[in-house]
């Protein structure tokens, strides 16, 4: 008589389920996350809907509330930060990538330090902005935009310092680690065919980047630059230091401005009424929603950069 058993349990399946558990407690937390956010910000969902986020209006007196001037900063400064901090990163991660091979002590010195850049804390770019970057802005940079470019909106107001612009900056200063140490490594995994292949086309060296590695590489660069996008989103300090912290939707890059994580930064403790606290619990809800948003958006590009292709870094 054959003897019925069960299936044999291996050291491979306790690993594949330890490691599946492992992915699906991401998704619990995501879940959670969120769960906690709209339990605690019911009040203010069922009482303003949409208007919060349509709302300009910002009186916790009288208990009206609308997150759309902080919504704006944070998207702005978000954007600032991108538009110099890529540029500057990925220039960064070619050079060391691709320039610095020759020169190995240049390479791992630079390497190093940019990622001790990505460990200093938000709080200490911050107080240099504070004390050194508005400054100096407002002296050696806004002055002379306003002298020579006033009759442009984004340069039209009087320098401040403490602005939009200077916290679009202090945010590309941080997220410039971030996307050249990564962007590096993808870099780097590059295989070397890609580039034999076109220097025996005749090609030159920038040509081979341009047309050779960055192609390649493309995905994994999209990817660094929404984890930068990430950071700068999310933070808090930092921008909350040099911005001015005051609520405004103006194309002026002088303006004070507010931000939806300096917001919950300076009032969660201060909020006083179940209404006031529902208010800055939501706003942590719709900066949750914008961070989920961007990292959707981000893989729906990189599925269409990448479709049809064969490989990708």
């Amino acid at each position: 008589m054959a003897k019925i058993t069960g299936p044999r349990v291996t050291g491979d399946s306790i690993l594949k389920a330890v490691f599946a558990s492992t992915a699906l407690s991401v998704v619990v937390i995501l879940i959670a996350l969120g769960y906690e956010l709209v339990l605690h910000s019911m009040l203010t969902l069922t009482t303003f809907g949409f208007s919060f986020i349509t709302g300009s209006t910002w009186d916790t007196v009288h208990s009206i509330f609308g997150a759309l001037p902080y919504i704006y900063g944070t998207l702005l400064t978000s954007a600032i930060a991108i538009l110099i901090g890529l540029p500057v990163s990925l220039g960064v991660a070619i050079f060391l990538s691709e320039k610095a091979k020759g020169m190995r002590l240049l390479g791992s010195s630079l390497g190093t330090l940019i990622e001790l850049l990505a460990a200093v804390p938000s709080v200490i770019y911050g107080l240099w902005g504070l004390f050194f970057l508005a400054p100096v802005m407002r002296v050696y940079v806004e002055t002379p935009l306003h002298a020579y470019l006033s009759f442009v909106p984004f340069f039209s107001g009087a320098p401040f310092g403490y602005d939009f612009l200077s916290a679009g900056i202090i945010l590309a200063i941080m997220i410039i680690p971030t996307i050249s140490a990564v962007s590096r490594d993808i870099l780097n995994a590059v295989p070397n065919s890609q580039r034999e292949a076109m220097y025996s086309l005749g090609a030159t060296h920038w040509e081979v980047t341009r047309k050779a590695v960055i192609p390649y590489a493309r995905s994994g660069i999209f990817g660094a630059t929404i984890l930068g996008l990430g950071r700068a989103v999310g933070e808090t300090m930092a921008v909350v230091m040099v911005i001015g912290n005051t609520p405004a939707i103006t194309a002026d890059l002088f303006s004070g401005g507010y931000t939806l994580s300096g917001l919950i930064a300076n009032q969660f403790t201060e909020s006083d009424t179940a209404m006031w606290t529902s208010a800055v619990v939501e706003v942590g809800l719709i900066l949750f929603g914008l961070a989920l948003t961007i990292n959707f958006l981000a893989r729906v590009l990189i599925w269409r950069m990448t479709r049809g292709t064969t490989y990708r870094v």
